[in-house]
């Protein structure tokens, strides 16, 4: 069964099919071609199809398309200033694209309120406003999109567990305005964990932590992934990392998708197109590493 689907100045065939019980929709442009065609998998969670985005006459992104399984981390990676954040931003409806569909699950972000949103999806920005109030607080908030009359026990079993998970026993009583941006961050990604979103978008969550918290805080992520099967996507601009933690990898140029590839397909010629620098990928225990060559 073929659905024609007019979005903007493009059409989409949305085609439905039964698997599992339930019914996945893999929507995409007919006629398109290019470097980049990612195919929408029936096991996705979050399907993303023919999105663009852009300020007045300044395109940010332009024919976006993309899926995210449960259980993997893709990681977006790219230069400063090609939309990684801006992408990221798109996926939970924080931006409105012009045109494209969002997909979660089988409901359209566009008709979902931003509390709804919020009980599947948790997301935390590179940069966030400290206040005064305690870190068991400030990740307490996190279950604000599932309170109701009062928090119950089992929020604070939530939360308790995820304080213990992510290092912050001994601290959560001290001030988040008091802490350190490393600190902070630990406490941010936390808060979206409490959610207990099936989609995790991360703005660059080793950005400001040391090399140590960097290794501690992404194998707590990875952790997270497999034991409760959520779609986590990252931007991130270390490239060992991203090879290190991530399943796939999406590289981005001018606001497009320019490949999109497991740990197998990442390639010397895409990391030169991409950054403009030429390297030498060497393998380790079974992990490729990326040497600049100078």
């Amino acid at each position: 069964m073929s659905i024609k689907e007019k979005i903007g100045k493009k059409i989409y065939h949305i085609h439905p099919h039964e698997h599992d019980g339930k019914m996945h929709i893999h929507p995409h442009e007919h006629g398109k071609s290019g470097h980049h065609h990612e195919t929408l998998s029936g096991n996705a969670i979050l399907n993303i199809a023919g999105v663009n985005f852009g300020y007045h006459s300044h395109t940010v992104l332009e024919d976006i398309d993309v899926s995210v399984e449960r259980g993997e981390i893709m990681a977006i990676l790219g230069p400063n200033g090609v939309g990684k954040s801006t992408l990221l931003k798109c996926m939970n409806m924080i931006l409105k694209p012009k045109t494209g569909v969002i997909m979660l699950d089988e409901k359209d972000l566009t008709k979902l309120s931003g509390k709804e949103i919020a009980k599947s999806m948790g997301y935390v920005a590179q940069k966030n406003d400290s206040a005064r109030m305690t870190i068991y607080d400030a990740v307490l908030l996190g279950r604000k999109p599932h309170i109701g009359w009062k928090i119950s026990n089992r929020d604070y079993e939530i939360v308790d567990n995820a304080i213990e998970q992510f290092s912050l026993k001994d601290m959560q009583l001290r001030y988040i305005d008091e802490i350190s941006g490393g600190e902070m961050q630990r406490v941010c990604i936390c808060r979206a964990i409490v959610q207990e979103p099936s989609v995790l978008l991360l703005d660059e969550p080793t950005s400001a932590l040391d090399l140590a918290r960097q290794i501690e805080i992404l194998n707590v992520i990875k952790d997270v992934v497999n034991k409760n099967n959520v779609a986590t996507v990252m931007t991130m601009h270390d490239l060992n990392l991203a090879l290190r933690f991530a399943d796939r990898f999406l590289f981005m140029k001018d606001g497009k998708i320019y490949a999109a590839c497991d740990k197998d397909g990442v390639t010397e010629e895409i990391i030169k197109s991409v950054y403009g620098v030429d390297v030498e990928i060497l393998e380790h225990k079974d992990t490729p590493f990326i040497i600049p060559v100078y």
